[in-house]
């Protein structure tokens, strides 16, 4: 036997802010840079200031615009004398422009052993400077295994050899720390100037 089709319905998204007719508290704050407009409509000076909603939507509608709850936590509401389609416009491009210019932070971790030879040293170290010179934060750590945990001395020397070898392209968070069987260290690139 079929089963019956189920039937999708949209959900109908809550606004983020009340218009017009939705704001039913008797004074409103009325805010904004379109003020001298409203003024001319109004037919008397409009600062900003308390007045009744009914008079707020008259001269919204007069002006082609909308009343829009801004802060409707305040006491009274902050209200706007808006066009509201573009005003969510302009707030979802701002939101946008903050998230694109908000860069995530990577980080890439080295390891080492208590007796790394100078060959892989060198080979992680140039590792190291591509990820700093990319903009990536470089996690180095020692890695104590078994009995070479009486070798802390040789890790730390080791991390910071590291360091130094790394001063141009990076500074270090911290100095070498030990985190159980693991000696680690942070170090973060140098800003470069953008072209």
């Amino acid at each position: 036997m079929a089963k019956p089709r189920r039937r999708f319905t949209r959900r109908e998204t809550k606004p983020q802010f009340r218009t017009n007719r939705e704001i039913r508290i008797p004074k409103v704050r009325l805010v904004g840079d379109n003020l001298n407009d409203v003024s001319e409509v109004a037919g008397k000076t409009i600062e900003s200031g308390i007045y009744y909603t009914n008079d707020a939507l008259k001269w919204a509608d007069a002006m082609g615009l909308d009343l829009v709850e801004i802060s409707p936590k305040a006491d009274p509401p902050v209200c706007r004398i808006i066009d509201y389609k573009k005003f969510l416009y302009n707030k979802k491009k701002k939101e946008k422009e903050l998230k694109a210019k908000t860069s995530k932070t990577v980080i890439k971790e080295i390891r080492f052993g208590p007796n790394t030879d100078d060959h892989d040293f060198d080979f992680k170290l140039r590792h190291a400077q591509k990820f700093l010179s990319d903009g990536a934060k470089v996690k180095a750590y020692v890695h104590f295994r078994g009995r070479t945990i009486v070798f802390k001395e040789r890790g730390e020397l080791l991390l910071l050899k590291f360091l130094k070898e790394l001063e141009e392209f990076g500074a270090a968070e911290a100095l070498p720390k030990m985190e159980g069987r693991r000696m680690t260290v942070i170090v973060s690139p140098k800003k470069s100037k953008k072209k």
